[in-house]
């Protein structure tokens, strides 16, 4: 029922040896059928004291055998006496048990009692099964068709010693129980084994390393006491298993040819072998509890590390707190996971661990600071249904050790129904909850008692030390990757794009790339359908939609889906940095620009849609709500971490209330351009940006990794990503050939525009949200849901924004879980997990203009004010915005780190 494959024999065959038991009382001939109390086994010498268990047999000739039975005194008699048991001759039966209770307590002497136990033969055609519904055994005995003549003896012994025939209510009461597990030698139809025990496995031959050992094999009833048949069973079965076991080590050793039976030497020695592996291994358990989509759940789990018993020397230098050079963790810290999982909620048994592995040392490449836990647990219901539960705990040094009790016992799991590889609608019947186990400081000192193994305390000095080495002393694991950027652009080529110089309105020269497509603005393979071109608008410094070394970004996508692309590259971009700038000119002039260019070169009657990112969005909203772009050119208008409003987690809004930006922007002086890699010259890297760079070094970010531009921009700005989820060929191209240089001429822009929440003019002032009516456009708002700078309140307030004052339109708003910020478009599977909302999104729009379903609202200017007091009455309540900073602890270092800079410059 947990999913092991084997015949549908099991069960059948049962025999119970022919036993029936009877019990004897009241006789007046000395039986001594009763065991000794303590002080009689002291008193009656040891030639005087009851035989063992079975002391007489007596064989008749009608085929089965008599034996009497001794019964310790401790046991229950009176159940023999009219309560389990049929009473024989019939009158005074029914008060024996009660007379002879009286009699014990006037400590006048009991009566003579004996057991008595019949075996013979039986047709070994019993059942014992497990019922589904209520889990309990169903047991049908076997025939016994000398089951009358055994009553017919009972009887006679009753009447030559004279008393009381006791028979049992049941056909299940025996000592001797066989079969069930039947072997045969033809097969899973007529058994569960072959004759060397190995279990069968219906759809292949054996189970390998499964074996039946004991009286469940034997098929048959025997007639007299098993023990001796089942010994010698059990020999022949171990014959085979251990030259199995042989066989096996051997060809994992890479030999093929055994040379015929091993000698003994050589079995000891590998015997030694395997001792010595099971003395490495150390066990222990856990228990951790929580809830997995939002239902209860709990896990007993039962490790056992270093299975295989490798044995690591102690004086391996290659090894260093847990891990090698490689990042590979210690035998020691890799096991197998056993034990059951409750989930009520789901289903009602236990699910049962069938394959479960554990590593308490994983090391990920792309974020070499950061240390996991990772459970990987095969679980099978009672219904025959499987899962997989995937955990992991994360052990980030943010901070030091602040959160380190919270992260190394908090499980974050994924709960994930296998599909019936008959089912034919897989992803219909998927099912994938998430959730967090822990474990409790009561369930963790009983886990430290519960550990058992010569190696434990080695096994815990391991843990230990690979904790002291992520949250103290920070030193990173494994190797750092290098790839050859060449090969990849190379092998990931795009189409022929054309380059467009644009010179704005205040004089600035930006550029924007175009991608034809020539299925755009035309019918596509012959449907009726238009594509309109689309505008793609990057954050801050950072490029989201062109990437070279990926095959499959944003603009690679668009283009296949027949749209042509135009990629905005202002003056936010390392091409064309500006030394003086605001977030409000690239809204006012830049994006203008670009949408001018396009409606040149396309034709006055194109609609844009418009894809912007962060900063991106801010200035899209910026664009429109100042006035400066029509929404009448704008077919739709996506935005990933951004909107009209901007909510930052805890640690980017302290670094921005605090006076950071402005004594950075004092340290930079005249050059606002920051160089980001080491070897640019262009601008020089001078003392300032180096002060600066170090200061951006020391402020806390909640993930690290090698790469010291990826450093700098998270200590200015925050984590822009999980560096799990994009690849490391994007992370090294995006940081030493991408972003070589950070304008930060517009940061007290985006200062004001953090603090306030929402998107305020280069004053401060609310000179946008006042004006929904020329928001008259379709939107998409799309956050991730593993926030690590911009917070899903964002998207949240803006699609209840657009729904309140432009109801006409499509709004849609989405959270894609798993993702932070720029790795929604950069990210590895952004592509199967973002993008379709996009396409989607531009798809629909395209469909409702050519139907003519968008209902236009005129409001007159002014007519609905949207002031600032109303811009803060959004709440939002949806439950995201927790994060796991300390507020308090990072104002903490803040403050030290504002008295550092006051040090250096007094």
């Amino acid at each position: 029922m947990r999913g092991l494959r084997v015949s549908e024999a099991l069960g059948s065959g049962f025999s119970c040896n022919g036993n029936n038991v009877a019990y004897l009382t009241g006789s007046s001939t000395p039986l001594n059928g009763y065991g000794l109390d303590k002080k009689e086994l002291f008193k009656i010498p040891f030639q005087a004291r009851p035989g063992p268990s079975i002391s007489t047999s007596y064989t008749s000739s009608m085929g089965f055998t008599i034996q009497n039975a001794i019964l310790p005194t401790a046991y229950p008699h009176l159940l023999f006496k009219g309560i389990l048991t049929y009473g024989w001759p019939g009158g005074y039966w029914v008060f024996h048990g009660i007379l002879d209770k009286i009699k014990l307590a006037m400590g006048l002497k009991a009566t003579q009692a004996v057991a008595l136990l019949a075996l013979g033969h039986d047709e070994s055609d019993g059942k014992i099964m497990l019922e589904k519904g209520t889990n309990k055994i169903s047991f049908i005995p076997p025939r016994d068709p000398l089951l009358p003549r055994k009553i017919k003896v009972f009887q006679k012994l009753t009447q030559k010693l004279g008393g009381v025939l006791f028979m049992s209510k049941y056909r299940s009461t025996a000592v001797h129980l066989l079969g069930g597990c039947n072997a045969s030698s033809s097969g899973p139809s007529h058994g569960v084994c072959n004759p060397k025990g190995q279990i069968f496995d219906p759809q292949a031959t054996v189970h390998p390393g499964l074996y039946v050992c004991d009286a469940s094999l034997i098929p048959c009833s025997i007639g007299i006491n098993p023990s001796f048949t089942i010994a010698t069973a059990a020999e022949h079965i171990s014959r085979h298993l251990v030259q199995d076991v042989l066989e096996y080590k051997i060809r994992r050793e890479g030999t093929n040819n055994l040379g015929g039976v091993e000698d003994p030497d050589s079995f000891i020695e590998k015997t030694k072998t395997i001792d010595n592996g099971r003395r490495s291994v150390v066990t222990f358990k856990e228990t951790m509890r929580g809830h997995v989509g939002g239902m209860p759940c709990i896990a007993y789990l039962k490790m056992k590390m270093n299975p295989h018993g490798e044995d690591q020397k102690d004086s391996d230098i290659e090894w260093n707190l847990g891990t090698n050079i490689h990042g590979k963790s210690h035998p020691l810290l890799r096991g197998k996971v056993g034990g059951h999982v409750e989930f009520r909620g789901f289903e009602k048994d236990n699910l049962h661990i069938i394959d479960g592995d554990v590593n308490l040392c994983e090391v990920d490449s792309r974020t070499p600071y950061t240390h996991y836990m990772r459970y990987h647990l095969h679980l099978v219901a009672s219904t025959g249904s499987r899962y997989i539960l995937e955990g992991r705990k994360i052990m980030n040094p943010y901070l030091l050790a602040s959160y380190a009790w919270r992260e190394a016992t908090t499980l974050h799991v994924t709960f994930e129904k296998v599909a019936d590889k008959s089912s034919k609608n897989d992803d219909h019947d998927k099912v994938i909850l998430k959730g967090e186990l822990s474990i409790s400081m009561m369930e963790l000192l009983k886990s430290l008692v519960s550990f058992e193994g010569n190696k434990k305390v080695k096994f815990l000095s391991l843990l230990s030390g690979t904790l002291f080495r992520t949250y103290f002393l920070q030193i990173p694991r494994g190797s750092q990757e290098h790839f050859n950027l060449s090969d990849c652009e190379h092998k990931y080529s795009y189409p022929s794009s054309t380059l467009h110089d644009i010179k704005t309105e205040d004089g600035v020269v930006i550029s924007c790339r175009q991608w034809k497509c020539q299925q755009s603005l035309s019918k596509l393979r012959g449907s009726d359908e238009q594509r309109n071109p689309i505008l793609l608008v990057n954050g801050y410094a950072v490029e989201s939609y062109w990437l070279p070394t990926e095959p499959n970004d944003l603009v690679r996508t668009l283009i296949e889906e027949g749209h042509e692309t135009w990629l905005l590259q202002s003056r936010l971009h390392v091409l064309n940095p500006s030394n003086t700038f605001t977030l409000e000119d690239v809204g006012r002039f830049d994006i203008p620009a670009a949408i001018n260019k396009m409606l040149e070169l396309l034709g006055p009657n194109v609609k844009v849609h418009v894809v912007a990112h962060c900063v991106g969005g801010l200035a899209i909203h910026i664009a429109l709500m100042g006035g400066h772009v029509s929404a009448s050119h704008i077919a739709s208008l996506s935005c990933t971490n951004s909107s009209m409003f901007f909510k930052l987690n805890a640690l980017s809004t302290v670094k921005m209330r605090l006076p950071l930006l402005p004594i950075s922007m004092l340290i930079l002086g005249n050059n606002k351009t920051l160089p980001l890699v080491e070897t640019s010259t262009s601008p020089p890297v001078s003392s300032r940006h180096r002060l600066l760079k170090l200061i951006a070094l020391l402020i806390p970010r909640y993930e690290r990794c090698r790469c010291s531009e990826c450093k700098v921009v998270s200590g200015i700005f925050g984590n822009a990503f999980w560096h799990e989820n994009i690849s490391p060929t994007v992370h090294q191209w995006l940081n030493k050939e991408s972003s070589t240089r950070l304008p930060m001429a517009a940061f007290p822009h985006l200062r004001k525009i953090c603090n306030s929440g929402f998107i305020v003019d280069s004053n401060g002032s609310n000179s946008y949200l006042i004006h929904p009516q020329r928001m008259a456009l379709p939107t998409l708002y799309i956050s991730g849901g593993r926030p690590l700078l911009v917070t899903p309140q964002t998207s949240f307030l803006a699609h209840k924004y657009m729904k309140l004052h432009q109801p006409g339109f499509r709004h849609e708003r989405v959270v894609v879980e798993g993702f932070g910020h720029s790795d929604l478009l950069i990210g590895e599977e952004s592509c199967e997990k973002v993008f379709p909302h996009i396409l989607s999104h531009i798809r629909l729009a395209d469909g409702d203009e050519q139907q003519g379903r968008n209902v236009h609202i005129n409001v007159a200017e002014g007519k609905k004010v949207f002031s600032d007091s109303e811009a803060n009455q959004y709440q939002y309540e949806e439950g995201f915005g927790i994060t796991w900073f300390s507020p308090f602890v990072v104002l903490l270092l803040a403050f030290l780190l504002v008295s550092l800079l006051a040090r250096l410059f007094l």
